[in-house]
């Protein structure tokens, strides 16, 4: 009875943005890593130049530069994860401050809802941060196979194991990019959830945002064109 209570502070139309929202973050994820056949998204155009990466590998002598290269991703993976517990820390905390949280929703939107209200919109938001948080966790570890596999490829390109070696890194290295990729795409609809701060609509409006801005980066972008121009495709 008490979670029907909790539930009927919620509007109808705070609900159809709840579901909007997280439709979005699922479909929006799946086109970008299943996109039609005559229109490769950015993220699956990289998986080819990463196979193409480990292919030089085998042959590229010495491999500090390939090293170095890994050591980079990895360190961004490292600086998402950071941050994403930051977030998850202050929200915490600012859920743990009743009064502050009121203070601060009555200033945004001039209405007296009770402090679960609130309470719970942060932690759907958190919800997604925490979803990127482990997301960036497995990039990374993935990434750190990825080395160790890397460091498996004979130096001689002869060497039968080489290419076959070569071809399962480059496969870790693109699981640990689709990995990265869904935990960005977690903090984008984790900052679209804030605008539920202010309400139903202006959630639907954050989430059309982030959809368009995702959509135009992947499909749309001077990158994108970059990559086309370069594989030919």
């Amino acid at each position: 009875m008490e979670t029907l209570n909790r539930i009927a502070l919620f509007t109808p139309l705070d609900t159809a943005a709840l579901a909007l929202w997280t439709a979005a973050w699922l479909g929006i994820g799946w086109l970008i890593e299943h996109p039609p056949p005559g229109r490769p998204s950015v993220s699956v155009l990289m998986t080819r130049f990463r196979r193409d990466w480990m292919h030089e590998l085998v042959t590229r002598q010495p491999r500090i530069f390939d090293a170095t290269i890994l050591s980079t991703l990895r360190q961004g993976t490292t600086f998402f994860a950071s941050a994403s517990m930051i977030i998850i820390g202050g929200g915490l905390a600012l859920i743990g401050n009743t009064e502050r949280l009121l203070g601060l929703a009555q200033d945004l939107t001039l209405e007296t809802a009770p402090a679960i209200v609130w309470e719970l919109k942060i932690l759907v938001v958190l919800l997604f941060v925490a979803n990127a948080f482990l997301k960036f966790v497995w990039s990374h570890r993935l990434f750190g196979y990825c080395a160790v596999i890397m460091a498996a490829v004979p130096n001689d390109p002869a060497d039968p194991a080489a290419l076959p070696r070569a071809a399962q890194a480059a496969e870790i290295n693109i699981t640990a990019a689709r990995s990265f990729n869904r935990g960005m795409r977690s903090l984008y609809f984790s900052l679209a959830g804030l605008a539920w701060l202010l309400g139903a609509v202006p959630l639907i409006a954050a989430t059309a945002v982030t959809i368009f801005v995702l959509w135009r980066r992947e499909f749309a972008s001077n990158s994108r064109r970059a990559l086309i121009g370069t594989t030919g495709t």
